[in-house]
């Protein structure tokens, strides 16, 4: 699916680094109310995997989104367009390489600290699995589809990359 809406030979490479990819739109903002001053905390919705949905922490004043705003969200393992794992020491932004980050508006990286066991959804017969990650302290749960978040485990280090949809 991500290489067909690509398309090309380089870009079935990149797919080969995503693990998870949906669009979403905020539905809510602050539920418990406003913590930090520059962080808020949105619920989103999806469909394409059996009604998706994500509890994120955005840092507004570097991303500023409302209620109402779609987005696309990728998963990714590496950021090299090519799926090759990074070098984990170094990150040279003088390589002038073109990267997944390019395509996106906004990155963060992080580590998958917890998944549940997949739970039937009776209500349409999927199994369903959340999956949490946390960016540094800004924190992300995506209640998916199981096999949708299949390759996104436990003690993982993932990108967490969005695009708004105009």
């Amino acid at each position: 699916m991500v290489a067909a809406a690509r398309g090309g030979a380089a870009d079935a490479e990149a797919s080969s680094s995503i693990k998870y990819e949906a669009m979403f739109e905020t539905i809510d903002v602050d539920p418990d109310g406003k913590k930090f001053d520059r962080v808020s905390r949105f619920v989103c919705r999806s469909t394409p995997y059996g009604d998706s949905e994500l509890t994120l922490d955005v840092n507004v004043d570097v991303y500023p989104i409302e209620v109402g705003t779609k987005f696309t969200l990728v998963l990714a393992s590496t950021l090299n367009t090519d799926g090759s794992p990074e070098d984990p020491t170094t990150f040279d932004q003088s390589r002038n390489k073109e990267t997944l980050a390019d395509e996106y508006e906004y990155v963060t990286h992080g580590k998958c600290y917890k998944k549940t066991e997949p739970n039937e959804d009776v209500s349409n017969g999927t199994e369903k699995t959340a999956t949490y990650i946390s960016f540094g302290g800004l924190l992300a749960c995506v209640k998916t589809d199981a096999k949708a978040m299949s390759e996104v485990d436990v003690d993982d280090r993932v990108y967490c990359l969005m695009r708004k949809i105009a």
